[in-house]
């Protein structure tokens, strides 16, 4: 009785308080959103912490600025950029399955009224979005018939004879394309899943994956920018200040530790576009219904080095590309081993 009488009247003084920033921010409303919020705000944080820090304890680097000003306009521009590319990254769009399958049904009952044919059947426009799907495997299960719906769209794309129920989000009840997955922490289907990341308060897709893995880069190149720094700062007043020494000596502790981190990331990731690979895909293969069967050292729908380089880097983020598992006869030909040939040839590329 006695705890309810203290912490009733403290509960009452909260809620009016808490209501009130909850209308005015209606993003704390929800823990996820605050929990995102606090890690970004902490990863800024950091950043300019460590970079604070840097100029306050350092006068050879005002000394230097003076003289050389570009170059601490450099290091500022990189720090800009990659808390610019932070946040664009988490604010971005994955690849939602909800809005390709918007975009088609659109497309495909504006054709059922004008019924004007396309050249492209596969594809469909809607607005500033496009859905291209491949083109190669379209029509091995087309019963007849100009107009493609999302439902035939993505039956074409899987082997003739696979259940339906395999494809169908259990919790969306929508029929998912492959390389999709219906993410828990954003509650959507995203088109070519990768990962949600915890730090970004974001999936990572099809549409994000360019901007993740140039965010990696500057994120590497910043963090190994202010590890020289610290380290050129200790050498030259090490022992002068003991609890300056200190605080310099724990960051840097903490920014190589985050550097051997983004390195190790960003080789992975280097790997997974090279190989036209998700992390999901590489972590549940096994658990994957349509890559059971597929021999681990195969890419399934690697189209080559280059190709995979050009289509990460090059296609357009307005285009969301729909891939067809490829045909037994496909996965024979990439299970075969390279020969000499081969090599000549550039079958890797």
């Amino acid at each position: 009785m006695t705890i309810v009488h203290i912490c009733g009247p403290c509960r009452d003084f909260r809620d009016p308080s808490m209501n009130r920033c909850f209308q005015l921010f209606p993003c704390l409303a929800d823990p996820a959103r605050r929990s995102s919020l606090s890690l970004k705000l902490a990863l800024v944080t950091i950043h300019l912490v460590c970079v604070a820090v840097l100029f306050l304890f350092d006068g050879a680097l005002i000394e230097k600025t003076k003289k050389e000003p570009w170059y601490t306009a450099l290091y500022l521009l990189l720090l800009a950029a990659t808390l610019i590319l932070y946040f664009v990254t988490s604010i971005s769009s994955p690849g939602y399955v909800l809005d390709a399958m918007t975009a088609v049904n659109k497309a495909n009952a504006a054709y059922r009224n004008t019924s004007i044919t396309s050249n492209q059947p596969a594809s469909s426009k809607n607005g500033s979005f496009i859905l291209t799907a491949d083109e190669s495997q379209m029509g091995r299960n087309d019963a007849g018939g100009n107009s493609t719906d999302w439902a035939k769209l993505v039956s074409d794309l899987y082997p003739p004879g696979t259940v339906v129920r395999n494809w169908t989000c259990s919790y969306c009840h929508v029929e998912q394309p492959p390389r999709s997955k219906h993410c828990h922490d954003c509650d959507k289907c995203i088109l070519q899943f990768d990962h949600h990341c915890v730090w970004l308060g974001n999936c990572i897709g099809q549409n994000n994956h360019c901007q993740f893995w140039w965010y990696l880069c500057d994120e590497t190149a910043l963090c190994l920018w202010t590890a020289v720094l610290y380290i050129s700062f200790l050498k030259t007043h090490i022992a002068r200040s003991w609890w300056k020494d200190a605080i310099i000596i724990l960051l840097l502790i903490m920014l190589l530790i985050s550097l051997v981190f983004l390195v190790l990331l960003l080789l992975f990731h280097s790997y997974l576009i090279l190989t036209n690979q998700t992390t999901y895909e590489l972590v549940r293969r096994r658990r994957i219904f349509y890559l059971r069967g597929i021999p681990e050292r195969v890419y399934p729908f690697s189209k080559g080095i280059c190709r995979n380089l050009y289509n990460f880097c090059c296609a357009r983020r307005s285009v969301c590309s729909l891939e067809a598992l490829p045909s037994p006869l496909e996965i024979e030909e990439k299970s075969m081993p390279y020969t000499c040939k081969d090599v000549i040839t550039c079958r890797c590329c």
